[in-house]
């Protein structure tokens, strides 16, 4: 009888160990299958160019292919929304799009908490750059305020829509320089940037991933929004060096994830993201689209954002800017 139950025992202790060890060795192991990366805009674009630059690395280092999942929609808030409430299976992850974590969020109800956000890592920081149409007598950012101050009103500067970044980082722009130029909104930064190349306006302030194929091809970049200069505009002096340190706008993008992602799942991930930006192939190539490779910590992440967060808050309510 002693015996018997000792088996028992024995037996149940076993059962009990393996209901807690099999979750644990499928952590491990995984991924056993292909890992979903959502992408908060368009397929073609500068972010999706971005993400589809580290996932075949990205992929390599896990073992499995990392598939690419486009969500574009209401200024990347869809995309957001679909990486955090995923399931928590380690098998989908997303792109933040800062626009739907630090400025929509004093701007309308959002479908997602932001407070939620579980941020893993930086991937890139791209900055903003002031560009203006080679048609406008202007070569220097000293002399396109001294126009604008000359001409209140009539400088014109375009945008993505009403609180995109674009807007925000003229009206940041605008305020700390002193000036009055008129906002013209479009429905995307594609036909913003058209219409810069066209001269329907004469401004824009947008990423440098976005303009630099247009480097003198109809228009002319005459700062860098910033503290540092970028590798490949070497010549562009920075918003820092000309005297307007507050006029420092970038978006930055990394890898977000759903709430309860296993640690040991969220760890290996951000090891092998961490790896792939480490890579000098990785590091020049995302140079070349505008962007500075940068991986983080999750706490340096969510860090960022909330301080990004604070500063356009300020900006939304100083320019009384609105969704409409």
């Amino acid at each position: 009888m002693i015996q018997r139950r000792l088996i028992t025992a024995g037996l149940l202790a076993t059962a009990s160990l393996g209901a807690v060890t099999t979750p644990l060795l499928a952590q491990t192991s995984w991924p056993t299958r292909p890992v979903r990366l959502i992408v908060p805009y368009p397929a073609g674009g500068p972010v999706d160019q971005l993400a589809r630059t580290i996932a075949p690395k990205l992929g390599e280092q896990l073992g499995q292919p990392i598939v690419i999942d486009n969500r574009a929609g209401a200024s990347g808030t869809i995309g957001i929304d679909a990486a955090v409430k995923a399931e928590p299976d380690g098998y989908t992850f997303g792109f933040g799009a800062p626009g739907g974590i630090t400025v929509l969020p004093h701007l309308r109800k959002l479908p997602y908490a932001v407070e939620g956000i579980n941020y893993m890592s930086l991937v890139a920081r791209v900055p903003q750059v002031i560009a203006v149409n080679q048609k406008l007598n202007v070569n220097t950012l000293a002399e396109l305020i001294a126009l604008a101050r000359k001409e209140p009103g009539k400088i014109a500067y375009g945008s993505a829509g009403n609180a995109t970044t674009p807007h925000l980082g003229a009206e940041l722009l605008a305020q700390e320089a002193n000036l009055k130029m008129l906002h013209v909104a479009y429905k995307g930064a594609a036909p913003a940037v058209t219409a810069l190349l066209a001269g329907e306006v004469q401004v824009m302030t947008a990423d440098l991933s976005g303009l630099l194929p247009f480097q003198s091809r109809g228009i002319k970049i005459i700062a860098v929004s910033g503290p540092q200069r970028v590798d490949v505009l070497p010549g562009v002096p920075t918003t820092v060096e000309l005297g307007l340190p507050a006029v420092h706008v970038e978006s930055n993008y990394g890898i977000i994830e759903p709430a309860n992602v296993p640690p040991a799942i969220s760890k290996k991930l951000r090891e092998a993201l961490v790896a792939v930006l480490d890579m000098p192939a990785i590091k020049a190539q995302i140079a070349t689209q505008g962007a500075l490779a940068m991986s983080s910590t999750p706490e340096e992440y969510r860090k960022l954002m909330q301080q990004e967060s604070v500063k356009w808050a300020g900006v939304l309510k100083k320019g009384n800017i609105t969704l409409e």
